[in-house]
């Protein structure tokens, strides 16, 4: 049996309907709740977005296992002001472009905050969205253009490389007595962060390198500039990239016959930096860092038991920071009472805390630790410099 068609509504009600609609749209001020993170009810939304695959992927391992063990302590104790804390990863593949879509995506998906990256490009190509969403972040990147954002959104969870760097050249220059310094670096934003700050740090004390070497980030071949640095005979090798490439060039390095000390930054002082290079390659390379070992405080000590029992493996310098930065932010969280946008990002910024890398104090800039130690690789693991 046929049913009989219902009746339409008039034309001039559809038409009323979607002007009204329209209306209401249109008196929607931006930036308020139906395009801005948060709720004041439910789980509080927090985003990890880091590189998941690539290159960089252990940068993203070792951040995502800092931070998610931070978030399940405050689950275990009832979370926010009761609230439980609901953690996602996004993989940003070590690429802006990608990072930059991710950016709206958690914004349109209202996370209030978000730890990451470890990759200082990608920060930077996400900054102006997540300034313009109000979504506070807390970084593992450390070039100084991080600060340059001026953004009142984005925060870093240790030292920037002016630290790193200006700490490392003193000590090579002026307790070690290395003044014939060779430099490789790479173009990408964390290597020219890394060059640009060592570089100024070695002429404002009076030294100017006797090679300065740039390749590019995706480069598998260093023998060019490596046979450039050879000749120069230096008496120290500043190496400014990321850990499977500065592995690479300290292992084509010693193969050239280069026997010179290599020093730099945090990546020199991971495990991967040091399995890509080799246990003997790697020996005694120079680091700048605010974390040198797991057992350099009874916090450390704890922290790293916990995460090795979570994970299986040691803590590093990254899975820290991530701690320490993930800590501050639901610190943040608690004391505003669940705050989002400018106000969860002033509770950032009031939050004096005790972490692991030291005590971290927030100023305008978003640099809440200014301090790092030498350490040196003996027998394939990171130690102080005695």
């Amino acid at each position: 049996m046929t049913r009989p068609a219902l009746p339409s509504a008039p034309r001039t009600l559809l038409v009323g309907t979607v002007a009204l609609l329209a209306t209401v749209t249109a008196c929607s001020a931006p930036g308020e709740s139906d395009t801005k993170a948060g709720s004041d009810s439910g789980p509080i939304k927090i985003a990890v977005v880091n590189a998941r695959s690539g290159q960089l992927s252990s940068l993203g391992e070792w951040e995502y296992r800092g931070a998610k063990l931070a978030i399940d302590e405050w689950n275990k104790k009832g979370g926010i002001n009761g609230r439980k804390i609901q953690m996602k990863s996004f993989d940003d593949q070590g690429d802006p472009t990608t990072g930059t879509n991710l950016a709206r995506k958690i914004a349109g998906e209202k996370y209030v905050a978000m730890i990451g990256t470890a990759e200082s490009a990608v920060t930077i190509a996400m900054a102006p969205v997540l300034k313009q969403e109000e979504i506070p972040n807390i970084t593992s990147g450390q070039a100084d253009a991080l600060v340059a954002q001026k953004s009142p959104f984005l925060f870093l969870n240790g030292p920037t490389s002016t630290t790193y760097d200006s700490t490392l050249a003193k000590f090579l220059i002026q307790e070690k007595g290395l003044k014939k310094i060779a430099m490789i670096s790479n173009n990408g934003s964390f290597g020219k962060g890394e060059h640009d700050a060592f570089a100024k740090a070695v002429k404002d004390l009076g030294v100017t390198p006797v090679t300065d070497q740039v390749v590019t980030t995706d480069q598998k071949d260093f023998s060019a500039a490596l046979t450039k640095i050879r000749s120069a005979k230096p008496q120290v090798v500043f190496i400014g990239s990321e850990e499977v490439e500065a592995g690479l060039i300290v292992k084509q390095a010693r193969d050239l016959g280069i026997d010179a000390p290599f020093a730099g930054a945090a990546p020199q002082g991971t495990p991967v930096f040091i399995d890509t290079a080799g246990k003997a390659a790697a020996e005694g390379t120079f680091v700048s860092s605010p974390y040198l070992s797991n057992e350099v405080s009874p916090a450390a000590q704890k922290f790293a038991s916990a995460y090795k029992a979570a994970y299986g493996v040691e803590a590093e310098l990254h899975g820290a920071k991530a701690y320490d930065g993930t800590n501050i932010l639901l610190t943040a969280l608690k004391s505003s009472e669940g705050a989002t946008g400018k106000k969860l990002a002033d509770a950032i910024r009031a939050t004096d805390y005790d972490g692991l890398l030291g005590q971290f104090r927030y100023g305008e800039e978003g640099v809440g630790i200014t301090k790092t130690t030498i350490g040196v690789i003996r027998d394939g693991k990171l130690v102080e410099q005695k």
